[in-house]
């Protein structure tokens, strides 16, 4: 297996769950485990690379001084543990950042200042500007304002859209298990999985939830941060803490997701995996194998319903009459405007209503299928 394009990468991302930090029991940072992913962050910096952390472990380490034993379910508690585990959490990794003579800084980010472009931009300038001086930005998931975003344990899908964001060669994902497999690993007969060529070649796999106390991922949203990096043509390398110094110099560990050939579009990219849909079309059979086998748009004739409350550009969720996700799409009229074009022709819609109704819901260029 040919692991060059880690060997090869200039610019890394690394993100490390909570459970990595401190432990399945959750009871506060674990310092040591804080060193050792410092020390290969040094080690990569040392061999030229520009390397940007992402950490999970704010609400994990406000566990412990507020008296609590496991991650809170309320929100509010969560965002409280956050705003007392953040200052700790940056705390240790300058701490131990020094021993290496190497400046790091604390960048604070929700999905929304990757979404909106106003904001994506300033992100990115910043992050370019930080790594040209030589720091190493800890981004974590602002969890102590956030809202809706926490409560997913974004940060693998926040990982891999920064890597995006800053043109990166390699994500790694370091979480508590050494690698895919294609079971539970604690299963008899699991079996590791050492290259991925494809995200969707693994529907077979059987792929678990989160697996300790602290932390809010799992195998799944290591899978959906894959097919994000990979089909924004980067490559992406799971691994343990322990193994992440070898798996990182290009040792065959871990496992390894490869680039996909065929890049999508950054529009694209940002519909499928970063914009929150507003609303849903809901399409009819015809609809949706037209969708799916002939790439077109969406016309109003293929629509039997429409959900929610939004504007002409917003995004919006086409799905099958069971509720079912086909794609996402921006669409072109504001949701009081459609419930009149459901199932009609556009010629018919222009005749009647004006020019400007001759046109798609949603135009084949600003949709995605799922």
């Amino acid at each position: 297996m040919n692991r060059e394009v880690v060997v090869n990468a200039k610019r890394v991302v690394i993100k490390i769950g909570s459970s990595s930090l401190t432990g399945k029991d959750g009871a506060g940072l674990d310092q040591d485990a804080v060193n050792q992913l410092v020390d290969v962050v040094a080690s990569l910096k040392a061999s030229g690379k520009e390397v940007i952390v992402v950490s999970s472990g704010a609400i994990a380490a406000g566990l412990s001084p507020l008296g609590l034993t496991s991650r809170p379910k309320d929100l509010a508690t969560q965002q409280a543990a956050a705003s007392v585990g953040q200052g700790l959490l940056i705390h240790s990794y300058t701490e131990s950042f020094s021993r290496h003579a190497i400046t790091a800084s604390q960048v604070l980010l929700t999905i929304e200042d990757i979404v909106r472009r106003s904001h994506y931009q300033n992100a990115q300038r910043t992050l370019f500007r930080l790594l040209q001086l030589g720091v190493v930005p800890i981004i974590n998931e602002n969890d102590s304002v956030g809202t809706q975003e926490i409560r997913f344990g974004d940060n693998d899908r926040i990982a891999a859209l920064v890597s995006h964001l800053v043109a990166a060669d390699l994500l790694v994902l370091i979480t508590d298990v050494d690698a895919l497999y294609d079971a539970p690993p604690s299963q008899p007969g699991a079996k590791k999985i050492s290259e991925v060529k494809s995200v969707e070649s693994l529907s077979e796999a059987e792929i678990g939830g989160a697996g300790s106390k602290v932390g809010s991922g799992g195998m799944v949203t290591k899978i959906e941060a894959a097919r994000i990096a990979t089909g924004a043509g980067i490559p992406m390398l799971l691994t343990s803490l322990q193994e992440a110094v070898q798996s990182t110099a290009g040792n065959e560990l871990g496992t390894l997701f490869s680039a996909a050939a065929n890049k999508k579009p950054s529009r694209l990219l940002w519909l499928a995996h970063a914009a929150t849909p507003r609303g849903r079309l809901v399409l009819d059979n015809g609809a949706v194998v037209a969708l799916k086998e002939r790439g077109v748009s969406l016309l109003p004739a293929g629509v039997t319903a429409v959900e929610g409350v939004f504007s002409a550009g917003d995004t919006v969720e086409l799905v099958e009459s069971n509720g079912v996700v086909v794609a996402r799409g921006l669409v072109a009229f504001d949701s009081e405007e459609i419930p009149q074009m459901l199932g009609r022709s556009t010629k018919e819609l222009a005749k009647e209503l004006g020019p400007e109704y001759e046109r798609e819901l949603v135009h084949r260029d600003d949709l995605v299928l799922l």
